[in-house]
């Protein structure tokens, strides 16, 4: 946070202490009344201090929060996105085919619990010959709490419909997420004036994505011709997007404000590079007492690197920063990797652990 005014209550209590002294033209004891009085006055003026320096940060994007930040994103027309609705894809079933066909209205409902319920988003038909159809739905109550049900536990039509006996989701319901937060907010104002580009710039695409989902974490754009756009998104933590999303995003930079007319826009998820990490550590003979809490600290460490392999799209496998991050815990004498190798990741890809091995390999004279 920047500093606009000092509000360090033992500085202001010197200084007023020192005007007081001059003032009264005598030394002002610890003991003394007035010594309350000058400290009363030096915690108010310390905390309105603080209060304004608080304010004065609420104009700056780097320190902006809540109301703050949405105002200073109206300058650049962006606004936060609100909480988006969990989604999956119900397959509705009839006992045998007909030789007509039989339409599942638009807005029918399911739901797992007679608590969370999800309806389709446009009409579907089972055609006559066939026995099911599957239709997009999404979760009436927006936010994460319609996340996590596996395919077969949203099985409960709500209306029953003509020779319908069975329905079911047949993928786990996914992307339900609450109101955009601060920080992804104000990542997406910092990159907001690329949107202004009419030029199609790498930025612009960025930005755009980004708008389609909260829970689109990195997006990477290249143009592998004259004329194409390739656009790849990858979800937070490192999940790979559904076709829902792919189709989000699809139809968020098809809008006529948002591609340019010569651009043939191509939205897909990454590629997944997959990899093992295998490696054994040794610590120095003095931390034997501490074997068990460095253990606990390289896991850590392993796990940080497999994070910041999966959530970046076109992040390398580099060993030489596994080893990096375990050479930073306390104790640690070296680290022998036996994999990952170095591993390039193109921009449309993304690198995954498969198994992970941390294996402790003893203790060595420093």
């Amino acid at each position: 946070m920047h500093q606009f005014v000092k509000y360090d209550s033992q500085e202001i209590y010197r200084s007023i202490l020192t005007r007081a002294e001059e003032q009264l033209g005598r030394k002002i004891h610890p003991a003394d009344p007035i010594n309350l009085l000058v400290s009363l006055l030096a915690y108010l003026v310390s905390v309105q201090n603080f209060q304004i320096n608080d304010a004065a940060n609420q104009n700056l994007l780097a320190f902006a929060r809540g109301e703050a930040l949405d105002k200073l994103g109206e300058l650049l027309g962006v606004k936060r996105l609100p909480a988006a609705p969990a989604r999956t894809t119900v397959r509705f079933y009839i006992d045998s085919p007909k030789n007509f066909p039989v339409v599942i209205p638009q807005g029918t409902e399911v739901t797992p619990d007679q608590k969370i319920f999800f309806k389709t988003v446009k009409e579907a038909v089972i055609q006559p010959g066939e026995t099911f159809v599957d239709v997009e739905a999404v979760c009436e109550t927006p936010g994460v709490v319609g996340n996590g049900f596996q395919p077969g536990q949203i099985n409960l039509l709500v209306t029953p419909l003509p020779y319908v006996v069975k329905v079911e989701n047949t993928t786990m319901s996914l992307y339900g997420s609450d109101e955009e937060d601060d920080e992804r907010l104000r990542e997406r104002i910092r990159i907001a004036p690329e949107k202004f580009s009419n030029a199609g710039s790498k930025g612009a695409y960025i930005y755009w994505a980004k708008t389609a989902h909260q829970d689109i974490a990195d997006v990477s754009v290249f143009s592998p011709e004259p004329g194409k756009v390739t656009v790849v998104v990858l979800m937070k933590n490192g999940q790979i997007p559904s076709d829902e999303v792919i189709s989000l995003v699809r139809e968020t930079l098809n809008d006529e404000k948002v591609r340019p007319l010569t651009d043939l826009v191509e939205v897909k998820a990454p590629k997944v590079v997959t990899y093992d990490v295998n490696l054994t550590y040794y610590i120095r003979k003095d931390f034997i007492p501490l074997q068990q809490s460095i253990d606990r600290q390289v896991k850590e460490k392993v796990e940080q690197f497999v994070k910041e392999t999966k959530s970046r799209i076109g992040c390398d496998v580099n060993p030489s920063r596994l080893i990096d991050l375990i050479m930073g815990v306390k104790g640690v004498k070296r680290v022998e990797v036996d994999s990952p190798g170095f591993i390039p990741v193109g921009v449309d890809s993304v690198g995954q652990a498969n198994k992970v091995a941390v294996n402790y390999g003893g203790a060595e004279d420093a």
